[in-house]
């Protein structure tokens, strides 16, 4: 598994909080277990202290993608290295878990879990998945939602870097808001030429009419 994979974390870490919308799900500890998706072996470790642990990781982690959105890169460099020197990972190889066709291990890269709880491990596979993600797409990959009031944060896989939302519901939304105000703007512009040439046709004498 190619630690560039690793980097989902971190955007499943931060979007837990909509602050514009004042909504929060990272509020229990099935929440934390929730993060670690198919990995239930690091999760079970996970406690109520991890709950506000997390918390402040993922304020950090949005500090790095406003950054990065914001055009910052140095910046954003600068707050994922402060992560990853607080948070060390073990890198290994591995392969017991997979076999070719001549049942031969398919050696990979993987984050040995030596951590010493659940948000620690958590955060030193985002951080080192978003390290990877960074430094092979680029920092301007890192991107915040903008359909409003999303602020979801997001990966831009993208060939042509053109991604600017998180999901197709905030691309359709967004869309559509924007298509709407383009009617009300064209609307008030008719508006506004009509009252013009009823004016002139009041003010113009009728001598000259």
């Amino acid at each position: 598994m190619e630690l560039a994979y690793y980097s989902d974390y971190a955007v499943r870490l931060v979007n837990t909080e909509q602050p514009e919308r004042g909504t929060d799900i990272l509020t229990t500890v099935e929440a934390v277990r929730d993060l670690f998706g198919p990995a239930q072996q690091a999760a079970r470790r996970a406690t109520e202290s991890d709950v506000t642990r997390l918390r402040a990781v993922r304020a950090r982690l949005r500090a790095v993608f406003e950054a990065a959105a914001g055009g910052d890169e140095v910046r954003a460099v600068d707050l994922l290295n402060a992560l990853m020197m607080e948070f060390p990972v073990s890198p290994q190889i591995s392969g017991h878990e997979y076999r070719d066709d001549n049942s031969r291990p398919d050696w990979h890269m993987h984050i040995a879990d030596h951590a010493a709880n659940a948000t620690a491990g958590y955060t030193a596979t985002a951080c080192m998945g978003l390290a990877f993600h960074l430094t092979d797409l680029g920092v301007d990959r890192l991107g915040i939602c903008e359909a409003q009031p999303c602020r979801n944060v997001y990966l831009d896989t993208s060939t042509n870097r053109s991604r600017r939302y998180c999901s197709d519901r905030c691309a359709t939304r967004a869309n559509v808001a924007a298509y709407r105000a383009r009617k009300r703007l064209e609307s008030e512009r008719s508006g506004r030429t009509g009252r013009t040439a009823e004016t002139t046709q009041e003010s113009t004498p009728a001598t000259e009419r």
